[in-house]
């Protein structure tokens, strides 16, 4: 495996190959249809009664899921390894190859900016496109829409009932952890272990989970139905999103991060010294680079396309109308607590607060610029100029911050796979 994520086009040509070298040893199928009329398609594995369920690109911006699941379906195809979970005459692996294929087509080129040792942030925010959180498939449920891509995944958890579903993401920089709609007991050790060996960072505490229960680092349980932690983590609704249709049929979903870029700071567990002032400095970073992108937007709204005829305009509007002031809100808690030391906070968990906060602008000001190449108004270079230097500093802010390292896609995946490999076991140990 080179250094380099696959397209969509080179994910589903890889898994006809994969198929052409083991005869018999599974299917590809299309499963639904997305929006813009694009093929949902499944590689299955194996053909055992009982079923895993991975889901590969649920963000389009998040694109190691294609290449781990390929990595995980040779694994099974070849019979390699002892474990239960990958014996093809026990389970079959179910592979979504790739969830939003309408997205991967607006981040065309991520896999090219994000390969090799060199990649850098300009590269990727520059490329990648992340919808809005009504058209993302796992969570337009929540949103009260069902897109088609969200009704095809249904429908396959409603055929298949898999004792296990994963969905495979990237954070842009930090550290790796799991998120779990249920405990799996033996899944920890597995976890820790594959991250040290591939020099990944686990993530002690994430802004995806503030309040999720952690039973050990870098491992993440949703609160049970009636928690009132479920209020203060806004997922009372979670129920509804594609994560947890598993457990209509007794089964459990992991959701399962790796980073582009790692950081030193995602593990380290010593108290940050000044977490209640750096809280607040981070809330008016992410207030101040909001305001500053959307200035440029409203100088350009008049010969940008219309929201309604452009994703990425949608998303800027989205962003534009209160995102920005909904995530620097949402630490005033922790800030009162770290500095009344009710709750003191590590520099572990302060650094995935200090990566949203570098990252919002960047998404939306990557977006822009986008946009303003491509518009032909004579107005648009210079916004656009005013906007790439803003956008340069912040990225090299960001990288120096942090102290950023790309962590390779082959490490990305091998802990992917790894990590996907001890929850199946996890699951079937205990699903009887």
């Amino acid at each position: 495996m080179t250094d380099r994520y696959p397209t969509v086009a080179e994910t589903t040509e890889s898994a006809r190959r994969l198929l052409a070298q083991f005869p018999g040893a599974g299917r590809l199928r299309r499963i639904g249809t997305s929006r813009g009329g694009r093929p949902l398609r499944m590689l299955s594995v194996g053909h055992g009664p009982r079923h895993v369920l991975v889901v590969a690109r649920p963000h389009p911006d998040e694109p190691v899921g294609s290449a781990t699941a390929l990595a995980l379906a040779e694994q099974v195809a070849r019979g390699d390894g002892p474990s239960a979970a990958t014996d093809p005459a026990a389970v079959t692996w179910d592979f979504v190859l790739c969830l939003d294929p309408d997205g991967a087509a607006l981040s065309e080129g991520i896999e090219a900016a994000t390969a090799g040792p060199d990649r850098t942030l300009e590269r990727y925010y520059r490329a990648a496109f992340r919808p809005v959180a009504a058209e993302q498939p796992e969570w337009a449920p929540i949103e009260g829409r069902q897109l088609p891509e969200s009704r095809a995944l249904f429908d396959v958890i409603d055929e298949l009932r898999p004792f296990l579903q994963c969905s495979l993401h990237n954070v842009d920089a930090g550290g790796s952890w799991v998120q779990l709609t249920r405990g799996l007991h033996g899944l920890a050790g597995p976890f820790q272990a594959s991250a040290d060996d591939v020099g990944i960072p686990v993530q002690h505490g994430t802004f995806d989970a503030l309040y999720w229960e952690n039973p050990s680092p870098g491992i993440h349980v949703l609160p049970p139905p009636d928690s009132a932690a479920r209020l203060a983590a806004g997922s009372e609704n979670i129920g509804l999103s594609t994560w947890c249709a598993p457990a209509r049929y007794g089964g459990v979903t992991a959701i399962v991060e790796v980073p582009l870029w790692a950081t030193d700071m995602a593990d380290d567990p010593a108290p940050h010294p000044a977490a209640d002032h750096v809280l607040r400095d981070l809330s008016a970073l992410v207030r101040e680079g909001g305001r500053q992108v959307t200035a440029v937007l409203d100088k350009a709204r008049g010969f940008l396309p219309p929201p309604e005829d452009s994703a990425p305009r949608r998303v800027l509007e989205w962003m534009a109308g209160g995102l920005y002031d909904l995530v620097a809100d949402s630490w005033t808690p922790l800030a009162r607590q770290a500095a009344d030391r009710s709750r003191p906070l590590t520099t572990a968990e302060v650094c995935p607060l200090d990566v949203v906060a570098r990252r919002q602008p960047l998404r939306a000001a990557g977006l822009l610029l986008r946009l303003l190449e491509a518009a032909d108004d004579p107005a648009a270079p210079a916004l656009h100029d005013e906007l790439a230097g803003l956008f340069t500093t912040w990225c090299t802010d960001f990288a120096h911050a942090l102290r950023l390292r790309p962590v390779p896609v082959t490490h990305q995946v091998e802990h992917q796979r790894r990590t996907v490999v001890a929850a199946a076991e996890s699951a079937l140990a205990t699903a009887g």
